[in-house]
């Protein structure tokens, strides 16, 4: 492995709307260090535990219409969050592109597979035992607009996905209570894009596609 160091990639958050304003910084190659508070308290959970498993820093701060529902907040979270990593990665130059992890927690099983391919794909969180019947409870929040839904984070992963412009894949090999299932998908994907956003040294200068660009 290369000892040459390289500048660490670094994005701003901002995001303004009527129904939120979102501020922070993102660091790809951090050392796990987060100062998040969106208002819902287990999206709060997710993305600390999601930068902290990458070693990404992520500092992110949130008001948002909660008064309304969760979804708003949801959502352009995962606007800026994506849209930091795309800025962050520039060219991709010299990035592994792939990653893939599988992660247990309990019972659970989860698997993560992307591709930074400047292309978005997303067909939502599958589960392998598909006779079974969906997932349909949700995390009680403590306070009002905080309850999250499997549904919830599906939204979350399109909406992240689109704004970074990658192909992902979510299965969930074996089920268990709704907040490990997520958890793990969040930790997998976490080590999954540590894994492709690394900068691999025998091509440092170039991008990773047989096209010459992303």
């Amino acid at each position: 492995m290369s000892s040459k160091v390289y500048k660490k990639r670094k994005a701003k958050i901002y995001r303004k709307t009527t129904e939120t304003k979102i501020v922070g910084e993102l660091t790809i190659d951090g050392t796990g260090k987060t100062d998040v508070s969106t208002g819902i308290g287990f999206l709060n959970h997710m993305l600390t535990l999601f930068a902290f498993h990458g070693l990404f820093d992520l500092k992110l701060r949130c008001k948002g219409d909660l008064e309304v529902d969760i979804h708003h907040t949801n959502e352009d979270v995962g606007i800026c969050l994506g849209q930091a990593f795309k800025k962050a990665l520039g060219a991709c130059k010299g990035i592994r592109r792939f990653g893939s992890s599988e992660v247990p927690m309990d019972s659970v099983r989860a698997k993560v597979a992307i591709d930074l391919s400047n292309r978005f794909s997303f067909d939502g969180i599958k589960f392998r035992d598909s006779d079974k019947q969906p997932v349909l409870s949700s995390i009680k929040g403590t306070r009002r607009g905080e309850d999250y839904s499997m549904e919830d984070g599906n939204d979350f992963l399109d909406t992240f996905a689109k704004n970074v412009g990658m192909n992902l894949h979510v299965d969930i090999i074996s089920r268990g209570d709704m907040h490990h299932m997520l958890e793990a998908v969040f930790k997998a994907l976490a080590l999954a894009l540590d894994r492709a956003t690394e900068i691999d040294p025998r091509r440092s200068k170039s991008v990773p596609s047989t096209k010459g660009i992303l």
